[in-house]
């Protein structure tokens, strides 16, 4: 084995799980609302239109903080600031047992965005700070199967505490939110005492293997950005987070009610609708794998999405439910690893932690609109077949734009080359 395998190794095992593990909670607490709407529909009379503003206002609280959060990552450390969001995060993910109305819903919902909001950006910017370009594809890929493995788990867990309803004095959503809160503040303690910040800092390595990583990462060659300023000021910037986008409203405008589509549709239990809801990220997970080994085109994965979307829509048995949510999940999470590679590829220095972060505050507007839309599009018309329909209209549409740019970039590439000739 290699000095270089033996180093990338060492760092894949040390800290990949370590990231999975976090952003699975981190997700969960994120998305755990939507199997919460299962009940608080009854319990605190939360309509569609108020379950999707509410769903969706944490991207509010996201946009507004993500960058300057990133940026304060970069000067403080990973170690310390990622520490801080968690236990932030998990305090206010376990206050939400203490809402009692839409105005406390859309609190609390904000205010968890808003600490959450340098996590993911966060990670990605750290990742680049340890996997030298060419691996950094795998490594996001591996990290971000945490999206699908918190739906895998999140699903039985939620339905299953849903089910403890009355336990304690306490309804079921209540005590959804208090366990799943509790781990981000015990994790946040642990990666205080976990994470290192750089290759130079691990005293896990052998002093050839961080010498290695330090100069390898050092060696790559110079980014196109490098400044905070080039970073906010890129046209490209903007047109990732325009992408993201896109990506994130067609994901959350259908993912934060499926366990409510699928109730409302099979009349199932809590648990078996959570675990009904589980089956199409399994797949997922698997898909994202390799889609960060083979291609690297966004098309196939978006009309996979948009297939899947309207599956959704209009599908009434169980069997094409799980058919039109994993057709869905499988294209827009496999989207995730090959979308992360292109800013991650040519940001460096403060310019990564302002890109970064710059391209997930626009893609999480996304977050917000998306399930805004459904909910008030749920209401306005008594169903999910419009609003779905629209989100896989604009998802199809996207994959044509980028058909239409690869088809161009060939032919600009082979008329140069018949230029050159």
């Amino acid at each position: 084995m290699t000095l270089e395998e033996r180093a990338l190794r060492k760092v894949t095992r040390r800290l990949i799980p370590f990231l999975f593990l976090i952003y699975v909670v981190a997700y969960l607490d994120r998305v755990n609302v939507s199997f919460a709407q299962l009940q608080l529909e009854d319990d605190l009379g939360f309509s569609d239109t108020i379950f999707g503003i509410g769903a969706g206002i944490f991207s509010l609280g996201y946009v507004i903080f993500g960058v300057p959060s990133n940026l304060a990552l970069a000067r403080f450390g990973a170690r310390r600031w990622l520490a801080a969001i968690m236990v932030v995060w998990g305090l206010i993910s376990a206050s939400m047992a203490l809402m009692d109305g839409a105005a406390s819903f859309y609190v609390l919902r904000f205010l968890l965005g808003a600490a959450e909001a340098g996590f993911f950006p966060g990670i990605i910017l750290f990742l680049t700070w340890w996997f030298p370009e060419r691996e950094r594809t795998r490594a996001v890929a591996l990290f971000l199967t945490a999206v699908s493995a918190a739906y895998v788990a999140g699903g039985p867990l939620s339905g299953g505490l849903l089910e403890l309803d009355g336990i304690g004095g306490l309804d079921g959503w209540q005590w959804l939110f208090l366990v799943e809160g509790a781990p981000a503040i015990v994790l946040g303690f642990v990666t205080l005492r976990f994470l290192d910040e750089r290759p130079a800092d691990a005293g896990w390595l052998e002093p050839e293997e961080r010498e290695f990583l330090a100069a390898e990462l050092e060696r790559e060659a110079p980014p196109v950005l490098g400044l905070t300023r080039d970073a906010l000021a890129s046209g490209r910037v903007w047109l990732l987070g325009l992408v993201y986008f896109v990506l994130l409203a067609a994901g959350f405008g259908l993912i934060f009610f499926v366990p409510d589509l699928v109730q409302e549709r099979t009349g199932y239990s809590d648990f078996e609708v959570g675990v009904l809801s589980a089956i199409p990220f399994g797949f997922a997970t698997v898909a994202m794998i390799v889609a960060a080994r083979r291609g690297s085109g966004l098309t196939g994965p978006v009309l996979c999405g948009a297939a899947g979307t309207l599956l959704t829509a209009y599908a009434q048995s169980s069997l094409l439910l799980t058919l039109g949510v994993t057709l869905a999940a499988v294209g827009l999470l496999s989207a995730l690893p090959r979308f992360w590679a292109v800013p991650t590829a040519f940001l460096s220095g403060s310019a990564a932690a302002a890109g970064i972060a710059l391209v997930a505050a626009v893609g999480n507007l996304g977050g917000f609109v998306g399930p805004a839309f459904t909910g008030i599009a749920e209401d306005a018309t008594g169903g999910f077949e419009m609003p779905l329909t629209v989100l896989a209209g604009v998802l199809l549409l996207t994959a044509g734009c980028f058909r239409a740019s690869a088809w161009a970039s060939r032919r600009a590439s082979s008329s140069a080359a018949r230029a050159r000739v």
